[in-house]
């Protein structure tokens, strides 16, 4: 298990005991991945925790989610728990809920309308539609929040394609107003159609560059609209905002011309070019190519020139193409296998249909290709298990340049991360598939900061030179803290905390005394007691831009995903769609101001930036104990 994926499942402290056992009985975590999103996906709660929420929704105020056994009825968002007179003879009766909201239900800014109440999933967008208008007249101001509430979580219930094809079909309706509507609804519901369709665009953006499906649905509605034009100019404006968003998210339709290859983009750690791992970070979406190695048993490779999104069939077929293999070879017993390779030898067979493997792969591992007989033979490249002590950059730079440069790195990488991964990578088994490779990405950026940690003490063989270096990365990881990218902080705690360093003491008692106390006060600011409360405060009293604690926000999503259900009965759970949206609004949030920060572009700079986006780092547990008790045979 990954030390990332020890920290969210954990029960009491993320910090290792400084006592541990010999090398050889050490069980190493290893560096094969779990399978996609086993262990982030699904993190246990403390045992020491009360059964409840995660915490208070940021930005809520102070709501929670309620567990509810599934016999109990949903409640929309703000209406009370059950619990009055009223509410229990309801239930021991039940009766059906009373259409009227009760007198304490409040919307989420307390102006007193009605607060959304469950309902099918094909009926809460026509909810939603018949709100907006009210909305905009100042009696609806709820409106805006369940909006936003539907669109970044509609794919739990209701597929992307589906919920654009009801949207076109409501403003076909509306063309034709019905006797019933009352005049002048019918531009109404076009409005909050409109209204709908322009939130749609501006939160899923280049997403929709993926689904053909869903970009021929909303080409039919805009041309719909287009000709609405002349007869209604108080859509002009909509109008024109529409159509600019329509051309910068470039929609794909199937039978349309293919667009022109695309630049490949490299993925960090495939090629350790100078001139790539210098450039900014651009976020990757499944169709975009790459480059990859996939390595043979004899450690020879091919190249090959794939998909993002790649499924291990499409992959093996690039292989044998470039080894000539012979379609009667390919589909005889001898056929290729796809084998996911780490530092540790650990080995796992890829199914043919598994896609994204790119992404998922360990920090050290890698692809080989090779035939069921052959798949016993393989061990990993001599470059992954054999480590040669001695000073690295870390010891030439300021830690202020290692920090500094770490935050800049990974805010790239988090501004990549569409809002709509974190829903995704959580709840992919319950909604349509969509890759998530850029927080999966920096995800095992995480992991790869943790373990660079106690590699570079590891390899560092002076005592005094090692202390040294101990207190260097207290320092980096103080000025991360100030920094605000809480997420370097994280890693670089966790992998001081490291068994493997841990256990060194003749290096930590050489540690000054102000330093210890400074990493005691980390290690109390890192602790997950009490749901991880001292972070959390911590972290509420912080302004934008900065940089959280990833993997904690994928925790909280996870226990709303599985501490209630999404459907009941045939009915949407609203308060958890609203306790959902509120968690991936903190990342919105925490994105809503730039990053500033002074790097020079001298030199000595960019080797100190090329030094800290391709780390190179050693995620075999067992090596890093054998490492460990060379350097201090007797510590306990």
């Amino acid at each position: 298990m990954k030390p990332l994926e020890k920290l969210l499942k954990k029960p009491g402290s993320h910090l290792p005991a400084r006592p541990a056992a010999p090398p050889g009985q050490v069980p190493g975590p290893g560096s094969l991945p779990a399978p996609r999103r086993q262990s982030l996906s699904r993190p246990a709660a403390s045992p020491e925790e009360p059964p409840g929420p995660a915490g208070p929704v940021p930005g809520g105020e102070g709501r929670w989610l309620e567990l509810r056994p599934p016999e109990v009825p949903l409640r929309s968002p703000e209406e009370p728990s059950p619990g009055g007179d009223r509410d229990r003879d309801r239930e021991r009766d039940r009766e059906p809920p009373s259409p009227e909201p009760p007198p304490a239900a409040r919307c989420c800014c307390g102006c007193g309308c009605a607060p959304a109440a469950p309902a099918p999933p094909e009926r809460l967008l026509t909810a939603l539609l018949d709100r907006l208008p009210a909305a905009e007249h100042g009696k609806g101001c709820g409106a805006e929040s369940l909006l936003d509430d539907i669109v970044l979580t509609h794919s739990l219930f209701l597929p992307t394609e589906r919920f654009l094809q009801q949207l076109h079909q409501h403003f076909v309706l509306a063309a034709g107003s019905p006797p019933r509507w009352e005049e002048g609804a019918g531009l109404q519901r076009k409005r909050a159609v409109l209204a709908v369709l322009l939130h749609f665009l501006e939160t899923y953006k280049g997403l929709l560059q993926e689904e053909e499906s869903a970009g021929k649905v909303i080409k039919e509605l805009y041309l719909l609209i287009m000709k609405d034009t002349s007869l209604y100019h108080d859509l002009e404006d909509e109008i024109l905002k529409l159509h600019q968003l329509v051309e910068t998210v470039e929609l794909k339709v199937a039978d349309e011309t293919p667009p022109p290859n695309k630049q490949v983009k490299p993925l960090f750690r495939h090629f350790r070019r100078i001139d790539s791992c210098l450039q900014t970070r651009v976020a990757f979406r499944g169709s975009d190519e790459i480059f990859c190695r996939v390595y043979l048993p004899d450690h020879s490779y091919v190249t090959i020139r794939s998909r993002l999104s790649a499924s291990v069939q499409d992959i093996l077929a690039s292989v044998t193409e470039k080894l000539q293999y012979s379609e009667e070879q390919s589909t005889r017993e001898d056929a290729l296998i796809l084998v996911t390779m780490a530092s540790s030898g650990e080995k796992a067979v890829l199914q043919p249909s598994e896609e994204c493997v790119f992404t998922t792969l360990g920090i050290n591992s890698h692809l080989f290709a090779c035939t069921r007989d052959t798949f016993d033979s393989l061990v990993p490249l001599p470059e992954e298990i054999q480590v040669v002590p001695g000073d690295t950059e870390i010891h030439r730079v300021e830690p202020e340049d290692v920090a500094n440069h770490l935050t800049a790195f990974h805010w790239e990488l988090f501004r990549c991360i569409h809002e709509l991964e974190f829903v995704d990578y959580v709840f992919h088994g319950e909604r349509g598939r969509r890759e998530t490779a850029n927080l999966e990405l920096l995800l095992q950026r995480c992991s790869e900061v943790q373990h660079w940690v106690g590699t570079e003490l590891l390899l560092c063989e002076g005592l005094g030179k090692r202390a040294h270096l101990l207190k260097k990365l207290i320092k980096i990881a103080a000025i991360c803290k100030q920094n605000q990218d809480m997420l370097s902080f994280y890693a670089i705690v966790i992998g001081l905390n490291n068994a493997a360093v841990s256990r060194l003491r003749l290096t930590w008692e050489k540690l000054p005394g102000k330093f210890k106390n400074l990493f005691r006060k980390f290690e109390n600011l890192t602790d997950p007691c009490r749901n991880h409360k001292t972070y959390r405060e911590v972290l509420a009293k912080m302004k934008p831009p900065l940089i959280p604690f990833v993997p904690l926000i994928l925790k909280d999503l996870t226990f709303l995903h599985e501490g209630s259900k999404t459907l009941l009965d045939g009915l949407v759970n609203v308060e958890k769609l609203h306790c959902i949206a509120e968690k991936v609004r903190t990342v919105r949030k925490y994105r809503s101001r730039p990053l500033c920060l002074e790097l020079e572009a001298s030199p000595a700079q960019l080797q100190t930036k090329a030094y800290v986006r391709q780390l190179r780092v050693i995620d075999n547990q067992n090596l890093l104990f054998e490492l460990s008790y060379k350097l201090e045979p007797g510590s306990q």
